[in-house]
């Protein structure tokens, strides 16, 4: 049976039990009422068969096994149908959804080699429609980052949150390819630690040029308030009030991280940069690009005390403002800092350095098994490791590469101490220090800037909690 045919008979059955409408005209009752997506008739058949056919994928997104075709086709063929039967609900996005129909159908033709969704994904532009609570169905073969490391069939419902004073801010803070969103409902990809949506985890036959990005908030917020919640407790830090705040209001966090993603992302390509922004296709020594992810959360921190005692800025961006700098500290040292392995753990360095720095300044104090904060003096000293970093990066522009990597490697050590088998902090030899590059990076060790006895006593205790937020979500 081909695929348009059995479309229609499929199609048919799901308008039994569907309510579509046309968008324009429905009220917010009866969205509220009745599209609730993640329970449309149609939804749920789509997000089955992709699940079912993540089954029958190679890493790659292929179906290599012939006997298994019939099977895919048909749920291809479910795909395509619920597909054509919600796109009423986004037509913002109907030149999109009618290339991935295509698109599909382009796969089963071609007997299910490497699946190819370039002119889906061209059309796919959410950037352009960056609207408070406007939704989007978005269906490609893909790996989620922190998820599948396959390009497998995945589906996701999401909403935009795009709050007023975000949008007044990005006209300070111009970043056209930024779009925040939330989860309504996902397939097992994303039933993970991913929180990203990016346009370079799709399946197709070249690359283009990027246009968008998107940032699941909701996630990043519900795991931020859990984590942190239980490690006050476990630390006995008395948070400030406003603060605390975050800890129980779910939609006040989301704009917070929304506000911080918003200044950190285009960070990544402003400033004295010695290189390629994003270091796409560069193998460096993993500490680099802690560095590199800390300056962006430090730039959003600093940016944000600024906003915070601007006079002009409106209540809700200073407010805002304000609550960007406890994030930014509390999901560094409290769930960056012992998530994950050990292994080449960028991230989890940077939330070691930051809590290393602001100890050693004494702003940051563990005494009597009790953590305490003194706030007042926190802005400046955070600003000035930022600051510290953004010196590095200066120097760095007239520097080679490999003396680079050593300047950085010093500024690191200075605050966290190196592994006692580190080469690096031994000194390399002359025999690497004349060699290329790789062989500078093959002599970083995997666990180069072990944990502190304070982060090994802390992770045993917090490992529970922080497995519990996989795949987490607002409504969780």
């Amino acid at each position: 049976m081909s695929i348009s045919v059995e479309k229609t008979h499929i199609a048919a059955a799901l308008n039994a039990d569907a309510l579509i409408g046309e968008p324009e005209v429905l009220e917010d009752e009866t969205l509220a009422a009745d599209a609730d997506l993640a329970q449309q008739p149609a939804w749920l058949a789509l997000k089955a068969a992709a699940t079912a056919l993540q089954a029958l994928q190679a890493q790659d997104g292929s179906i290599p096994d012939a006997d298994t075709h019939a099977d895919a086709a048909a749920s291809v063929a479910i795909i395509a149908a619920a597909i054509d039967e919600l796109a009423p609900l986004f037509p913002h996005d109907a030149d999109y959804l009618e290339a991935a129909v295509v698109d599909f159908e382009k796969w089963v033709a071609a007997g299910f080699g490497v699946p190819d969704f370039f002119d889906a994904l061209q059309a796919f532009q959410p950037q352009k429609h960056r609207v408070n609570g406007l939704r989007h169905l978005v269906v490609f073969p893909m790996y989620t980052q922190n998820g599948s490391t396959s390009r497998l069939v995945e589906a996701v419902l999401i909403e935009v949150i795009w709050p007023e004073f975000i949008a007044e801010l990005e006209q300070q803070y111009t970043n056209a390819l930024f779009v925040p969103i939330r989860f309504l409902d996902f397939t097992p990809g994303y039933d993970t630690n991913s929180a990203v949506l990016f346009p370079e985890t799709v399946a197709m036959r070249e690359v283009p040029t990027f246009t968008w990005g998107a940032i699941f908030a909701d996630r990043e917020a519900a795991r931020f308030r859990r984590v942190v919640g239980t490690a006050a407790e476990i630390t006995r830090l008395q948070l400030p009030a406003d603060a605390a705040v975050l800890l129980h209001n779910q939609h006040l966090t989301e704009e917070t991280f929304v506000m911080w993603d918003l200044i950190h992302d285009r960070t990544h390509m402003r400033g004295d940069l010695p290189f390629d922004p994003f270091m796409i296709k560069q193998r460096m020594p993993f500490f680099l690009y802690s560095l590199e992810e800390l300056r962006c959360d430090l730039t959003a921190f600093r940016e944000s005390v600024s906003i915070e005692r601007d006079g002009n800025a409106s209540p809700e961006a200073r407010q805002h403002a304000k609550l960007v700098q406890y994030a930014v500290i509390f999901d560094r040292i409290f769930r960056f800092a012992i998530t994950g392995s050990r292994v080449r753990n960028y991230d989890g360095l940077g939330g070691q350095l930051l809590f290393a720095w602001m100890h050693q300044h004494n702003v940051l104090h563990w005494t009597d098994t009790r953590l305490t904060v003194d706030w007042d003096a926190v802005p400046e000293c955070v600003i000035a490791l930022g600051a510290r970093i953004d010196e590095l990066y200066w120097a760095s522009i007239d520097r080679p590469k490999k003396a680079h990597w050593l300047a950085a490697y010093t500024m690191i050590a200075e605050t966290l101490t190196p592994n006692p088998a580190s080469h690096w902090a031994r000194g390399l030899s002359e025999e690497v220090l004349a060699g290329a590059p790789k062989g500078y990076t093959d002599e970083v060790l995997d666990d180069e800037f072990p944990l502190s006895m304070f982060f090994e006593a802390l992770e045993k205790k917090m490992k529970a909690v922080i497995a519990s937020t996989v795949g987490i979500t607002a409504h969780d």
